[in-house]
């Protein structure tokens, strides 16, 4: 099963390769990662996503928080959460299929945010189902290249994603 793990860490030199090395060094596989700061400087948030049974996935966690400068972590995949992805994909385009285009730019809510006598190139976020049916819409017309972001998650309502506690439900009530 697919977990979106967030972890809060300090900003710091070799953070990163310390949680990546974690990873690989016991044969977890990563299949997106995105870090950067937060509202705080000093303090970055890290949005893995990875593949694992229950047991794997805390085997993780539980390595995580012995990492040096990793303050909290949380397996998002629990709570109830918003997830968005970004790409930016460059299509082949002509004076006949630009107005084509342009109509799968608006249905999706995507923007194009540079257009040559060539090529257009398209900025979407959302989901991944939204994602991937916008690239094979596009397809047909020649994709040049694309590149994504790894996936970002927040938790929903007014706390913290790193303070949420366990969900309440019939099992945790």
């Amino acid at each position: 099963m697919r977990h979106i793990i967030s972890i809060l860490v300090e900003d710091k030199f070799g953070v990163l390769a310390r949680v990546a090395g974690l990873f690989s060094g016991r044969g977890y596989n990563i299949e997106s990662l995105t870090v950067n700061v937060t509202e705080r400087p000093e303090v970055s948030m890290m949005t893995i996503v990875t593949r694992g049974d229950e047991h794997v996935i805390e085997q993780i966690i539980k390595q995580l928080r012995k990492l040096v400068n990793v303050l909290k972590v949380r397996d998002l995949t629990s709570f109830n959460h918003i997830e968005r992805e970004l790409v930016l994909i460059k299509v082949f385009v002509s004076q006949k299929n630009r107005g084509d285009l342009y109509n799968i730019v608006g249905t999706f809510r995507a923007k194009v945010v540079d257009l040559t006598p060539e090529s257009m190139v398209i900025e979407i976020t959302g989901s991944q189902d939204k994602l991937e049916a916008f690239v094979e819409l596009v397809r047909p017309y020649g994709i040049i290249e694309l590149v994504r972001t790894g996936r970002l998650a927040i938790g929903r309502g007014a706390r913290a994603t790193s303070d949420m506690d366990k969900p309440k439900g019939p099992a945790n009530l």
